[in-house]
């Protein structure tokens, strides 16, 4: 490919225009051209996006398809849209990189002013309803409505569970549960406002990852209490901070990334090793007198799988009480505060 296309595309983000393809000197046939897959070739040069608006096919294979390609699809469509769309929704997540969950069925989303409305045409959402220009942001040139805004358009486009990652993530950005409520006063009669209340009512700063914020909605549901996040507690072996804590049980989220090798796309040097010092972290853990139970993702999307973990929790935590009370013990309590001031509080926003 000719390379002031290659260039044109890099400074665009992977995008690039007929209009600019001409400009460039690059005439209709062989915009054409581009667009065939040649003899010995895989595939075409040129990809498609939206019409009049295209990636090179490099670019696109070369990205994942969860949010790599979603985000290269919403950018095109905010370039093909008129001044007043904006990016929301899962698309706003995508540019501002706001981990959420995968939705059933992925969308561009778009909004601008108008009565709430919405409809979808050719893998695009658009959304009509109001929203204050305080309330945009620009990211690499793309306006989206900002974090407060989208991550309870999340919750009320797919329910409770996708808007309590997404309010958890916002509020882990800075955003505060103010900010959340706000955007959420106008929608009083909006489709889906009933998920996204106890979304913001219920979403924690203190939730490092997707995983912790679905392990405290397996520890609500468990009904044992309200969790605290981020509980810091003094072992012979340093300073542990457990995810979550009810009473004189703690509750880790183990993600299997934590314990693959980093040639395997994880995050340990030595996974057997990483593996051996949980272990020694755990007893250090239980020796000052607590409980400890971990939650995996399977426990999270099983059905099965999730109402033994669900028992789980109830045992271990019967188990807490039955051997240390109901309660934290003081020391503990006012170790933790100490500890909270001395190193930061990992519950802040």
């Amino acid at each position: 490919m000719h390379p002031r296309v290659l260039a044109a595309l890099a400074a665009n983000g992977g995008l690039i225009t007929r209009h600019e393809l001409h400009d460039l000197g690059i005439g209709p046939g062989q915009v054409r051209s581009l667009l065939r897959r040649r003899r010995g070739e895989a595939e075409p040069r040129l990809r498609v996006l939206r019409r009049g608006i295209f990636t090179a096919t490099d670019i696109w294979n070369a990205l994942d398809a969860y949010v790599g390609r979603p985000l290269l699809l919403a950018r095109a469509a905010g370039l093909a849209a008129k001044r007043d769309w904006v990016l929301s929704h899962d698309s706003s997540c995508h540019l501002q990189e706001l981990p959420m969950l995968r939705p059933k069925v992925p969308l561009v989303h778009l909004t601008r002013p108008g009565w709430t409305n919405a409809w979808t045409e050719y893998g695009v959402k658009h959304h009509l309803a109001p929203f204050d220009p305080t309330q945009v942001v620009v990211v690499d040139g793309v306006r989206a409505l900002g974090l407060a805004r989208t991550a309870v358009d999340v919750a009320r486009e797919h329910g409770f569970r996708h808007g309590l990652v997404a309010c958890d993530a916002a509020m882990r950005r800075g955003v505060g549960r103010a900010d959340l409520w706000r955007a959420l006063d106008v929608m009083r009669s909006w489709p889906g406002v009933k998920d996204a209340r106890p979304a913001v009512q219920l979403a924690d700063p203190g939730a490092e990852s997707v995983l912790e914020t679905l392990a405290r909605e397996l520890v609500v549901e468990a009904g044992i209490g309200q969790p605290e996040t981020q509980f810091p507690v003094r072992t012979t072996r340093g300073v542990a901070w457990c995810d979550l804590r009810v009473g004189n049980l703690m509750i880790e989220a183990d993600g299997e990334v934590k314990y693959l090798d980093e040639a395997g796309g994880g995050l340990s040097v030595e996974p057997r090793q990483t593996w051996f010092d949980e272990k020694v972290r755990e007893r250090a853990v239980t020796d000052r007198g607590l409980v400890v139970v971990r939650v995996v993702n399977d426990d999270i999307w099983t059905r099965r799988r999730r109402a033994e973990a669900i028992d789980r929790i109830r045992r271990a935590h019967a188990e807490a009480v039955q051997r240390f009370g109901p309660e934290i013990s003081p020391d503990l309590a006012r170790e933790a505060e100490e500890l909270r001031r001395q190193y930061g509080d990992r519950r802040s926003a």
